[in-house]
C-alpha cells in the first residue's frame, strides 16, 4: 500500500470538499466558524509542544479538529502560528492578562474597557485578517474563579479592587469585541463603541488607522458555570457583556468539581435562551480514571444540540495530572465516542500546513 499517495487523495479530497463548502450558500444566520448540523467539534489544548498534540490523535485515533492555545496579553503569535498549521487545526485563542513570569496583571479590565490596551486588539485584528486564519478568540475567560488575576472576586467572596468590578469585566469584553471583530473605518468603529458606552478607539503613538479590516474570527465568552467561590455576586450573569457582544458561550466542567445542574442551568440561560452555540472550552480529568464522569460527559453532549465545541485540557509537560493517558480506561471511552461522525476531524480552513523540506541533493551533499 503506498501511503503517500493514499495520504495526497486525502489531502486532496480535503481541499475539494472545502471549495465546495465555500461555494455553497450558508444558511440563514449560519455561522462559517460553526460545524455543520449536528455536528461538534473534538478539540485539544495547545502543550506548547506539537508532538504531544499529535501523540494524542493517535491515541484517540481521531484527530483534533480544533487546538487551544493560552497565551499573555501582548504576547507575540509567530510559535503559535507554527504550531497551528503543523497541527493543522483551527485555533482557539485563550487569552490571559497575567504575566507568565511573575503572575502579575499586565493590564486591568478597567484598563482594557477605557482603550488602554486597543494597540494590541489592532494586532490581533489585523494578525488573524492578515494571515486569513478563521480562529475562535477567547479573551480573559472564567473571571468568576478567584485564582484568575482578572478575577472579580477573591476566594472568600471579597471585591478585589474597584477597577476589577463585573461592570469594568463586561466593557472590557464588548471593547475587545467590537475591535477584534474590525470591520469598518474608524469612525464606525468609533460609532459601536460609543453604542457600547465606550471611549473611541485609541493608540498609545498617537497614530489611529484609518479603519479596520473585518477578521474572520468569533469571540467566545466563558465564565465557570457556577463561579468560584460559589456566592451569588460571582454567577455568571454579572459578567455576561450583552448577547450583540458574544458569539459563543462556553464554560469549563471538570470530574473534579462535576456540578451538573449548573453545566445544565448554564446552557440553558444563554445557549438555548440566548440562541448561541455552546463551547467546553476545557474539560478534563485529574485525580483519577473516571469513566462515569467521561460517559455522562458525552451523553450530556449528545442531548444538548447547541454544544459544538468541546476542547479536552491536557496541561503543560509529560507529567501533568491531566494527561488522558494517565487513565487508560477512560481513555478508551473518548476513543470509542469520537468515532461518531458527530466528530469531525478537520474543520475546513484550518491553518495551512508547513510546506514540505526541500528533497535531499543527489549523493548527501550539502551545501
Amino acid at each position: 500500500m503506498n501511503h503517500g499517495r493514499d495520504k495526497a487523495k486525502v489531502l486532496a479530497g480535503l481541499a475539494v470538499a472545502a471549495a465546495l463548502a465555500l461555494c455553497m450558500p450558508a444558511a440563514a444566520g449560519a455561522s462559517q466558524l460553526q460545524p455543520g448540523p449536528g455536528k461538534t467539534f473534538f478539540g485539544l489544548t495547545d502543550s506548547g509542544v506539537t508532538s504531544q498534540f499529535t501523540e494524542f490523535g493517535e491515541l484517540v485515533d481521531k484527530h483534533p479538529a480544533i487546538i487551544e492555545t493560552f497565551r499573555s496579553w501582548g504576547d507575540d503569535l509567530k510559535g503559535s502560528l507554527k504550531r497551528w498549521r503543523k497541527a493543522i487545526s483551527r485555533p482557539v485563542l485563550h487569552i490571559t492578562t497575567a504575566d507568565p513570569n511573575d503572575g502579575h496583571q499586565l493590564i486591568t479590565p478597567r484598563g482594557i474597557a477605557l482603550g488602554k490596551g486597543d494597540d494590541y486588539l489592532v494586532n490581533l485584528n489585523e494578525f488573524f485578517w492578515g494571515h486569513d486564519l478563521r480562529a475562535y478568540i477567547r479573551p480573559i475567560g472564567e473571571p468568576n474563579r478567584c485564582l484568575n488575576v482578572y478575577a472579580s472576586y477573591d476566594c472568600e467572596g471579597n471585591l478585589k479592587a474597584p477597577y476589577q468590578k463585573p461592570y469594568w469585566y463586561r466593557l472590557a469584553f464588548r471593547r475587545m469585541y467590537i475591535v477584534l471583530h474590525g470591520g469598518g473605518k474608524l469612525a464606525k468603529i468609533d460609532r459601536r463603541l460609543a453604542l457600547a458606552g465606550l471611549p473611541p478607539l485609541t493608540s498609545s503613538g498617537g497614530e489611529l488607522p484609518a479603519g479596520l479590516p473585518k477578521a474572520p474570527i468569533e469571540v467566545i465568552w466563558s465564565p465557570l458555570p457556577g463561579g468560584s467561590p460559589e456566592v451569588r455576586q460571582n454567577l455568571p450573569g454579572f459578567f455576561y457583556p450583552g448577547s450583540r457582544y458574544v458569539d459563543w458561550v462556553g464554560t469549563d466542567f471538570y470530574a473534579d468539581y462535576p456540578v451538573w445542574r449548573s453545566l445544565t442551568g448554564f446552557y440553558e440561560r444563554y445557549a438555548r435562551r440566548e440562541r448561541k452555540p455552546l463551547a467546553l472550552t476545557e474539560w478534563g480529568l485529574d485525580s483519577s480514571d473516571d469513566t462515569t464522569f467521561v460517559k455522562r460527559l458525552f451523553t450530556w453532549v449528545q442531548r444538548h444540540p447547541r454544544c459544538r465545541m468541546l476542547v479536552y485540557y491536557q496541561d503543560f509537560g509529560s507529567t501533568s495530572s491531566y494527561r488522558l493517558q494517565n487513565y487508560p480506561a477512560s481513555l478508551a471511552i473518548v476513543k470509542r465516542k469520537l468515532q461518531s461522525p458527530r466528530f469531525p476531524a478537520w474543520a475546513f480552513e484550518a491553518p495551512e500546513p508547513l510546506p514540505a523540506p526541500p528533497p535531499a541533493p543527489p549523493g548527501g551533499a550539502t551545501s
